[in-house]
């Protein structure tokens, strides 16, 4: 059985409203305090504001963090297929994989917001997780195919003819993160492709039935479950105090007692006691959805107080 130590990420929406000043200072943040990595999601429309100044592009983000930041890893939680061919996202990543100096972990999703595709004059296809399926055989196949030799994939969607596969990423295997709820598909490819499984905002309770799901998946192919990580996000908003937990919820447009309900939200002792059960549940990452990125005092007391607290 592989043991895999207990890490808290750093995931940001940048969508909402960020420059890519704002976004470093995060990063930066993040790896002053001991965080284990950044992470973004990868959206061009903002949800619910008006999202001012506008969108920042995800694998340009990870590029220039790449090179401003030395340590924490960096990625995606999830980048869409629907963003990016195949062929093109696989030359991303290892480019800025290379610039890192090896520190790039990919998260790959189907996408689901239809509205940001229209306003970006993005196609939607229906059948996107064929998409996630073929582009993820392509991607690591690009990625895995040794130097000097050529790949080709004939598939219902893509087709890739002789291509030389390169660059290589400096890692032997870039991490891929596959992530989502549904009962059979997913978990199959996250059996397959990836290096962890990410449930993403799941009620608590569901997160043991989500992980046992992909451990079925990989029996069934012979795999070891162990060799993944199991992970989940949930919204943090932590407060020395009641009044200052309160004032950060305000902040960010949510009511006290939801968060409480769905997050790592409320007092030090809460925020302690909620990542016990997600730890107990059987993660063994957990990422930390941090939503005003103007509040860097927030990481702080979570790297101060919270972290120090766990078991």
């Amino acid at each position: 059985m592989t043991d895999h130590p207990f890490q808290l990420r750093v995931f940001t929406e940048p969508q909402q409203g960020a420059t890519y000043d704002d976004v470093l200072a995060v990063a930066q943040a993040t790896e002053r305090l001991g965080f284990d990595a950044f992470f973004r999601s990868d959206h061009y429309l903002a949800m619910g504001t008006d999202g001012l100044p506008g969108p920042t592009d995800a694998w340009t983000t990870l590029a220039g963090l790449a090179r401003d930041t030395e340590r924490i890893r960096l990625g995606t939680l999830v980048s869409p297929v629907t963003f990016r061919y195949p062929g093109v996202l696989a030359i991303q990543v290892a480019q800025v994989d290379q610039m890192s100096g090896g520190r790039v972990e990919l998260g790959l999703g189907a996408g689901w917001f239809e509205r940001e595709h229209a306003a970006y004059g993005i196609p939607y296809p229906k059948n996107r997780m064929d998409h996630l399926t073929e582009q993820l055989e392509i991607v690591t196949g690009l990625w895995s195919t040794p130097l000097g030799g050529s790949y080709s994939f004939d598939g219902d969607l893509y087709q890739v003819v002789d291509s030389p596969a390169l660059p290589k990423p400096v890692q032997p295997r870039v991490p891929v993160i596959v992530g989502g709820s549904g009962p059979k598909r997913t978990p199959a490819l996250a059996a397959r492709f990836a290096a962890e499984y990410n449930a993403s905002f799941p009620e608590l309770a569901d997160i043991p039935t989500l992980f046992g799901r992909v451990r079925e998946a990989c029996e069934a192919i012979e795999r070891d479950p162990d060799e993944l990580r199991y992970s989940t996000a949930l919204v943090l908003c932590v407060g020395a105090d009641e009044a200052e937990f309160r004032r950060r919820a305000a902040a960010i447009g949510r009511e006290p007692d939801e968060l409480r309900e769905h997050g790592i939200a409320g007092t030090v002792e809460e925020a302690v006691a909620v990542i016990e059960r997600v730890r107990e549940a059987g993660a063994s990452r957990l990422y930390l959805q941090t939503l005003d990125l103007q509040d860097l005092d927030h990481l702080d007391l979570v790297a101060r107080e919270v972290v120090p607290r766990l078991s």
